[in-house]
């Protein structure tokens, strides 16, 4: 058996639907969030395709969906510290979102979708950035402990270290740890055969709490092929 991982969509349906039809022998595919357009549109994929939220999405569209299924044929969806099953009885976990130290104590219930209208001084604007279901917290974070045996984690943020190049904001020497340890707690308890996560849109293959931890880059730039027995994998330019 065989699954394939996409990274970031951002919109970019027809570089999936090129790619999945490239590999009709691929079972199913798994992706690390922001699947949505611009215009909050979301793909019909032409085979079983799992995913997480990322930071954009229409969280409106995201809240309407079924665990494990969903409002569009093949477009399954992995709520925050939920497993759900893939074909071949693989077990799949997801922790969509990113961290916010402000928001990560709050219960995910009281996290507060964006407001229709912003009045004078923003000029009406709303961005998604307003919209708070965009992260993860504290009690999806317990649950996704709690759930095992899990064959893939997927994350949107990535766990520590995962450094990026040196930012203004860290000096010229020092480069910045992007990795968010709420992703490394859960690796460290729920011990999946392999995590994936994306935001980055950089590929990254190394191991963090003894788990192998892979970065995907967007659909638009690569794509990558698994073994489901032994987990090797191919990376394979879009």
């Amino acid at each position: 058996m065989t699954f394939g991982a996409v990274g970031d969509l951002h919109g970019d349906f027809d570089s999936l639907d090129r790619i999945m039809a490239r590999h009709p022998e691929v079972v199913f595919w798994v992706c690390p969030g922001d699947v949505a357009s611009e215009r909050g549109e979301y793909p019909h994929p032409r085979a079983p395709f799992f995913w997480i939220k990322g930071n954009n999405e229409d969280f409106d569209f995201v809240a309407a969906q079924p665990a494990g299924g969903g409002t569009i044929p093949n477009l399954h969806y992995i709520p925050n510290g939920v497993s759900v099953q893939a074909p071949g009885s693989v077990e799949l976990a997801g922790l969509g979102g990113t961290f916010a130290p402000t928001w990560y104590d709050k219960p995910a219930s009281a996290l507060p979708a964006a407001p229709a209208w912003r009045g004078a001084g923003r000029e009406g604007v709303v961005t998604k950035r307003d919209d708070k279901r965009r992260h993860f917290v504290q009690e999806e974070v317990d649950a996704c402990k709690q759930l095992t045996p899990i064959d893939i984690f997927l994350s949107h943020e990535a766990a520590r270290p995962f450094l990026l190049a040196p930012h203004r904001k860290t000096g010229p020497s020092r480069p910045l740890d992007a990795g968010k340890t709420p992703i490394n707690e859960v690796l460290a308890a729920m011990r999946p055969r392999l995590h994936l996560f994306g935001h980055h849109h950089t590929y990254a293959v190394g191991e963090r709490q003894n788990v192998p931890s892979i970065g995907l880059e967007m659909v638009s730039t690569s794509y990558l092929i698994f073994n489901g027995k032994s987990l090797a994998h191919e990376r394979i330019a879009t």
